[in-house]
């Protein structure tokens, strides 16, 4: 995969874009944070295999060459630093299209971040906004990491539970047009935040609606029924003792093999 087997397919990206392919680094998002400062605004970074894939909570991604799409984009946002969040549901549905389109795989949202196919994760994303000295939103990194198919020899044993892939088998001539489809639906719906009705394309997919689910909050726990989500993609869950909340950020799992997803 190369930058000019990716730029001919994008559709509706910034004029502006630009894309670096590297072999290798230890993380796509960590680099890009790094250079911010000398980079332009929807700069994306792909790495062929990372060294040091990272996920939320500071946990690693598995991002072994050949099997997946390690991709990061810097962003240089216009609107408040509230609207922030809205960043993950935008690219996760923004993946969920590309590889329902690409590859005919229905996929799902696990609140907030994970992608799922066939009762497994196939996506996580990180969203990393840096601050400058004033307070003000300077810019944001996105992370977006999919297992196109396992690898070699399947995947680690403590994410095996949870891990899964898009595709049985490789197909690394796959990744250019996953890579320019996830760009090209990511900005379609990143240029009209924060007004664009992200709740009616992220709504429909949201994963375990109606379902008990264990709410994480530091070392506490608290069973919770997911109702589904608002308009500004949170969480909406009521407790057992009857209390209702939107929840904004934080952890949820079903069962405690995703603890570690």
């Amino acid at each position: 995969m190369n930058e000019l087997q990716i730029l001919p397919l994008l559709l509706g990206t910034p004029a502006g874009l630009t894309v670096r392919v590297m072999d290798e680094c230890d993380s796509t998002n960590s680099r890009l944070k790094r250079e911010a400062d000398r980079l332009p605004a929807d700069s994306v970074l792909i790495a062929r295999r990372q060294t040091g894939g990272r996920g939320r909570l500071g946990r690693s991604f598995f991002s072994p060459e050949g099997t997946g799409l390690y991709m990061s984009l810097l962003l240089r946002p216009d609107f408040p630093a509230e609207d922030l969040p809205l960043v993950t549901p935008a690219a996760a549905v923004a993946v969920c299209r590309a590889v329902e389109s690409v590859y005919g795989v229905e996929t799902k949202i696990k609140w907030v971040n994970d992608v799922y196919a066939r009762g497994k994760k196939i996506c996580g994303i990180l969203t990393e906004a840096v601050f400058a000295p004033t307070g003000a939103l300077s810019h944001a990194v996105l992370g977006i990491g999919v297992n196109v198919s396992p690898p070699p020899g399947g995947f680690p044993e403590d994410i095996a539970p949870v891990a899964g892939a898009v595709l049985p088998a490789p197909a690394p001539e796959t990744l250019p047009s996953l890579a320019a489809a996830i760009l090209s639906e990511f900005y379609n719906l990143y240029s009209a935040l924060p007004e664009t009705d992200l709740y009616s394309a992220y709504a429909p997919r949201l994963l375990y609606v109606g379902q008990y689910i264990n709410v994480l909050r530091g070392d506490s726990t608290r069973r919770a029924l997911v109702l589904g989500t608002d308009t500004r993609c949170r969480l909406l869950v009521r407790y057992p003792d009857g209390e209702r909340e939107a929840l904004s950020g934080g952890e949820i799992t079903v069962r405690p093999a995703e603890d570690k997803s």
